[in-house]
């Protein structure tokens, strides 16, 4: 963390703090207007197309906002040293985080308290410094800026008085926008506030003193700038010049080894720092007592889910160190795992087109005062988790899971806050009465008679209010603002503890650290259990660095559905969404590193815990359990830090007088003075107790990096891999803050367009790899490596990379989806067009055609359409809801891209609606972009029926007869029940003379039955039914339930009734696709051609040898067992395996066909049912001798339920033929686990002789008994039957 490379000679990177930094107005150069802001602005208005005068309107020389309140260029007027070559300074970086909002004046009437707050510069390389700051108010002593401030004061005035008189409306209102109290309607008022005499008033100017270090150590840093900051505001000058402690801490101070404490001294006081040990949690010096009371503990954790899910987080407040606290805070709380996306916690105004960014985010804003959440136009708010922080309150994106065992989660963590006195709810009162309180505080800290010499026995501030809850709670406020000082120089008597020794740390600091660790602790506790068991599951594919580095994007290296398959079921949904970020790939890529280099510090401690819960709970491994483990480490964790506080483990050098000239370092009560450079540019030359420690730790770096070398490759090509490996979605990791010229702006765009098309090229490759590897499974190829959760998280990341996509460059966006935005302009103006002209259809699919010419009519392919059937789903309620259904509508029609190309081909829309460097503006790569989108059609999505269950569908169904064999209508009443996955449609009568009907039923999900049957009146009621076609009309899928048998009495079986099983058509846009791509189909229902030759067994078609039949049967039952081996929601249908062209029914039929004597008997086919009903009579008129008792108990019991089976199917009120009864007979034995019982009592019943000729498998004793084995592995499967299959049938 202390810099990337390699240290230059003494200890550096070993400091403490790599800079000093003073910011503030240059006299030389005067009055500028913030350069930036006025460039950001001048940007904005030439992105929106305004005129340039409106961009001179709102430069940094507008008239209407008084002087007083205008940002101002500031500079870095001082920093030491000039430069560390592994942390060069970037002076435009630290003086825009410095001075976010540029120099501010005040006068003697205005509040100019002293503000600290903090940054953070996160490097390309994802390395971090950060910075401390404290902001007060200088007086100005020259000449020219106090005249320079009158005359803008005055051309203000001017300025506001005529448009008073003129009371235009519009420059009221932008000048009640730029006084804080917001009531301009006095003129008097206005000059009370914003006024500058140069005779009468005193000006004064922001300032700031900063620390860079490489470590967040914010207490000490901001002890160590309040200390020097009392030095210059105090009566007496300082004991040492501040050069001293300026050099000291700069040079002389280290930082602590890991798991020791250091004591340094500032001015006046000494500070204490500690840092944790290689073992501990990470140092996080950011109080969460802070982030807990600004957010509320429900909000913090759904905040937190949504950081986890890489979400794009805005932060929201009027005070910078409040941006800072909770960024660092809740990313803090994400070990093992970091931030890999844009963090920025505080957004300079100039950057503010960051918002923009179409990559995952972590940022913070600041509020202007008396400006409404409403009146922030955010591009992009369809995946954007808004924290308003000052009134307490988030907006959260639609649709997100939660974090597992939230309820639990939160009672553990209300519990450790509890026991600290902090309100799980939050304090409200925070954003109210902080400023108050910090003004009576400070006025304290700066008139200290004592300069701030506190004596050591003033009384603890904790101490004293603890008994009153209101002055406590407002001195946590007040604490919270950053300012205040820890004690208050209130004497009392010494107590007992203190007479002894006073504590080095101060009770409240050590409150806050011990807060800090155990609540730190819940959490890393909450991941160590979860992924207790990662480790099985990481792909260790590669043998070396290098060939893992370079085939990095194709490998798969976490082996994600057994990871899911073996988590309980609740933690599913955030799991699976979790499994897909980039921080849990750059996490299992650094445990794949560490085969072969040091691990990465976060990862060895989060492996050490792993192995600790595993030693201390024998967890078997396999075990899935939900129970919830609270922390036990609590304890510990606190008492090692309070450790360290109490029992100093280090002390720096004291400053000391340096070799300054005489006359330098003048001390004047309240200027900050002008610092001697050459003692500050340069350190100590060895005087230093610490060199010796850290030339040895160098040694060993030195001796590592050359190991490193020795085994992978050289560095630069390494980090130019890991660079592109972990670039994945977010090519620009981390905005350069200094250069801010129109073409880094261009380039960053630029990355951006080139991120989203890798993005997508990714996602849909992945898409189609998982669902065709699914796909191919179910065909019995290879293992299936996708869950239908997993497809469920893909295609809601499509969703939310098309919101990405689409709110890239916007102008003009109304609602919360720029995809939804975009759809209903377009949807507006094509229905214009419509009323002026009948507008053009796009190609439907073609008329399905049969034998008989009877088809189904052609489905219109509308993007309109599919918006209105989204629109009329009363169930979806917001507009981003609307965007992913039409989404999820349109893949499942395989018109993804179709639609979206025809929504694009609207370029005068496009232009309107985009800047000219949008995603959807640059051609090639849109083009690109819809390629990859066409791919998607090569494979079957349900995401649209599996998700939206319970709307109403509209269903169109036609019979279709074989009109060359029978009449096509038939006289009798026919009727139809349609079922899918998700229930059915009743019984439904078909009007008379019609083959067509259409209805509407609640969404059935995948059609898997139709029952068709008639009730035999009338002359013509034989009929010959081909096939029936049943088709969603919202989503197109059409089935085919193929029939090829007769209904009516005295033909085929005698059947009425029959139960057909469907198959899904695949639709024309397939086929445009090309064969090769195309999705195999699902398992098939019975053919036409095999339901024929199996029940006319003509002996035209071949028939199926012994092996054949035997091979059948074991897969089919092969079939059912892989079924129930799939997770619940992964298992599609079973009716197919059993009754569908290659089910169980099916096999069975040819086992008892074989061998079958099919002598017609007066001319009449014999069914095996016939075989069957003998065999029942049989049973039911004789006694078995059997070897002995029991096996006679045994097989009696087996008859009588064998017997009572046939007889209800017998007597069932259903007009079910011979074969069709059958069917039923073999679902019923499967589901009550009852075959294996019956195939013997059938091979040795007598009739078998009569029936069946010698060589037939049935009458074959090895062939029974290893069918006889082979249906006993159904055995252990709770079979549950469509409702459709025994509908009637009472056993």
């Amino acid at each position: 963390m202390s810099g990337s490379g390699a240290p230059g000679p003494g200890a550096a990177p070993c400091r403490f703090a790599h800079y000093f930094v003073l910011c503030g107005i240059d006299a030389e150069s005067g009055l500028e207007p913030d350069e930036l802001a006025v460039f950001y602005k001048w940007l904005e208005a030439e992105l929106h197309g305004k005129s340039s005068d409106t961009a001179d309107k709102t430069s940094g020389e507008n008239f209407d906002q008084s002087p007083l309140r205008r940002t101002f260029k500031s500079k870095v007027l001082a920093h030491y040293p000039q430069n560390i070559e592994w942390n060069p300074f970037d002076q435009d970086a630290v003086n825009m985080l410095c001075m976010p909002k540029g120099l501010s004046f005040r006068t003697q009437a205005d509040n100019r308290d002293p503000q600290l707050h903090s940054f953070i510069i996160t490097r390309e390389d994802g390395s971090r410094t950060y910075g401390f700051v404290l902001t007060f108010y200088e007086e100005v002593t020259s000449k020219q800026i106090c005249t320079a401030m009158q005359t803008l004061y005055q051309m203000h005035y001017a300025e506001q008085y005529s448009s008073v008189c003129a009371s235009s409306s519009c420059s009221m209102d932008s000048l009640a926008s730029s006084i804080d109290e917001g009531d301009a309607t006095s003129l008097a008022k206005l000059q009370r506030y914003n006024s500058y005499d140069i005779s009468r008033d005193t000006l004064y100017v922001s300032k700031c003193i900063c620390l860079i270090t490489p470590l967040p150590f914010m207490q000490a840093c901001k002890k160590f700038l309040i200390q020097l900051y009392k030095a210059v505001t105090s009566q007496q000058p300082p004991p040492l010049p501040l050069e001293s402690y300026i050099h000291n801490i700069l040079y002389e101070v280290p930082l602590p080894p890991p798991g020791r404490s250091l004591k340094f001294y500032g001015v006046y006081e000494p500070i204490i720092c500690q840092r944790p040990g290689p073992n501990e949690l990470p140092l996080s010096d950011y109080p969460l007592r802070e982030v807990f009371e600004l957010l509320g503990l429900e909000n913090l954790v759904q905040v937190f889910t949504c950081v986890l899910l890489e979400m794009q987080i805005l932060l929201y407040s009027q005070d910078y160190q409040r941006l800072m606290t909770v960024a660092e805070g809740i990313t803090t709380l994400l070990f093992p795992f970091q931030w890999q996306h844009v963090y920025v916690p505080i957004l300079p105004a100039s950057l503010l087109h960051f918002l923009d960014a179409p990559v995952p985010y972590l940022m913070g804003l600041q509020s202007k005062e008396g400006t409404d959440r409403s009146k922030l136009e955010l591009p992009q708010e369809a995946n954007l988790c808004f924290v308003d922080i000052d009134n307490h309150f988030i907006e959260l994106p639609e649709e997100f899971p939660q974090f597992p065992n939230k309820l639990e989660f939160i009672q553990e963590i209300s519990e450790v806050l509890l026991q600290f006195g902090i309100p799980p709810e939050g304090n409200l009162h925070c954003s109210d009465s902080a400023t108050k309180l910090k003004n009576l505080v400070l006025s304290d800290l700066v008139n200290d008679k004592k300069n701030g010499n506190i004596p050591s026995n003033a009384l603890n501030m904790y101490e004293l209010l603890k008994g009153n809850e209101t002055i406590a709670r407002l001195q946590a406020l007040a604490k919270r603002t950053g300012v205040t000082m820890e004690k208050m120089t209130i004497t009392a008597p010494l107590t007992e503890k203190e007479k002894d020794g006073k504590l080095p740390c101060e009770e409240m600091e050590l409150r806050d650290y011990k807060l800090n660790v155990q609540l730190r602790e819940v959490f890393a506790n909450r991941f160590t259990q979860m992924f207790a068991d990662y480790e099985a599951f990481v792909i260790q594919a590669a043998p070396d660095m290098e060939s893992w580095l370079t085939n990095r994007e194709q490998m798969q290296n976490f082996d994600k559905a057994s990871f899911l398959s073996d988590q309980p079921e609740p933690y599913l949904p955030f799991l699976s969404h979790f499994i897909e970020t980039q921080m849990f790939a750059t996490f299992i890529d650094n445990k794949i590193i560490s085969q072969w280099e040091e691990k990465d510090p976060f990862l060895r401690v989060f492996d050490s815990r792993i192995e600790k819960i595993k030693l201390y709970n024998v967890r078997a491994p396999a075990l899935r359990t939900s129970n919830y483990q609270k922390c036990s480490t609590l304890k510990e964790a606190a008492q090692s830090i309070e450790q360290r506080l109490m029992k100093i483990d280090h002390t720096a050098i004291h400053p000391h007088l340096l070799d300054m000239k005489i006359g330098q370092g003048k001390y004047e009560q309240g200027f900050f003075p002008k610092l001697q450079s050459d003692v500050l540019a340069t350190g100590p030359t060895n005087n230093n107790r610490w060199a010796s420690r850290s030339t040895t730790t160098q040694r060993r770096k030195d001796r590592l990096r050359q190991h490193s070398e020795h085994i992978g490759l050289d560095n630069d090509l390494r980090e130019k891999y890991m660079q592109e490996a972990r670039s994945l979605g977010k090519n620009l990791r981390q905005p350069k803050l200094s250069d801010l010229s129109p073409a880094v702006i261009a380039q960053t765009n630029w990355k951006f367009v080139e991120g989203l098309l890798k993005e997508c090229r990714v996602k849909t490759k992945r898409m189609l790899v998982e669902k065709m590897g699914h796909e191919a499974v179910e065909l019995g190829h290879g293992e299936a490596n996708i869950t239908g959760l997993e497809e469920n998280t893909l295609i809601a990341s499509l969703c939310d990379l098309l919101e990405r996509i689409w709110s890239h460059g916007l102008q003009v966006k109304q609602g919360k989806s720029a995809l939804w935005s975009h759809l209903l302009q377009y949807q507006e103006r094509e229905e214009k067009q419509e009323h002026s002209a009948e507008s053009p259809v796009a190609i439907g699919t073609e008329r399905r055609k049969s034998d008989t010419g009877i088809t189904l009519p052609t489905l219109r392919v509308s993007l309109i359409q599919d918006m209105r059937h989204v629109q009329n789903m009363s169930e979806i309620k917001t507009d981003v809801g609307r965007a992913r259904a039409w989404i999820r509508l349109s893949l499942e029609k395989k018109l993804l891209s179709q639609h979206l190309k025809q929504l694009l081909s609207n370029q005068a829309l496009a232009k309107k609606l985009y800047k000219r460097y949008a995603f959807l503006r640059c051609e090639e790569e849109r083009e690109q972009f819809l390629y990859h989108l066409l791919s998607l059609n090569a494979v079957d999505y349900f995401c649209f029926t599996s998700v939206f269950t319970t709307i109403m569908i509209p269903y169109r169904s036609v019979i279709i007869p074989i009109k060359k064999l029978s009449n096509a209508i038939t006289t009798s009443n026919p009727w139809i029940c349609v079922s899918g996955e998700l229930g059915d449609t009743g019984v439904m009568q078909i009007p008379k003379n019609h083959l067509e009907m259409t209805f509407e039923c609640q969404n059935l999900g995948k059609l898997t039955t139709v029952q068709i049957g008639h009730d035999n009146s009338g002359l013509l009621a034989k009929w010959l039914v081909d096939c029936v076609m049943v088709r969603n009309e919202i989503t197109g899928h059409t089935y085919k339930f193929p029939c090829g048998r007769w209904l009516g009495k005295g033909v085929d079986d005698g059947s009425l009734e029959r139960i057909l099983i469907g198959e899904l058509v695949s639709s024309t846009s397939d086929e445009e696709l090309g064969k090769q791509c195309r999705t195999p189909p699902q398992q098939k229902s019975p053919t036409t051609a095999r339901r024929l030759s199996i029940t006319s067994l003509t002996g035209k078609n071949t028939k199926p040898n012994a092996g054949q039949i035997q091979e059948g049967i074991g897969e089919a039952v092969n079939n059912i067992v892989k079924h129930f081996h799939k997770p619940e929601k992964e298992r599609g249908s079973l009716t197919i395996l059993l009754c569908g062209e290659n089910g169980l029914v099916a096999a069975l039929e040819q086992v008892f066909h074989h061998g079958f004597k099919s002598a017609r008997i007066f001319h009449k086919n014999v069914f095996i049912w016939d075989f069957i009903e003998k065999a029942v009579a049989y049973f039911e008129t004789s006694d078995q001798i059997g070897d002995n008792e029991e096996a006679l108990l045994l097989q009696r019991s087996s008859c009588k339920t064998f017997c009572h089976y046939v007889n209800a199917i017998n007597t069932a009120p259903r007009n079910i033929g011979k074969d069709g009864k059958f069917q039923i007979l073999v679902c019923l034995g499967t589901r009550d686990h009852l075959l294996s019982q019956w195939i013997p009592l059938l091979a040795e019943c007598p009739p078998i002789t009569r029936m069946y000729e010698e060589n037939a498998l049935l009458r074959d004793r090895m062939t029974v008994n290893s069918l006889i084995r082979v249906l006993q592995t159904l055995q252990d499967f709770n079979i549950i039957l469509e409702g459709s299959l025994i509908k009637g049938v009472d056993v």
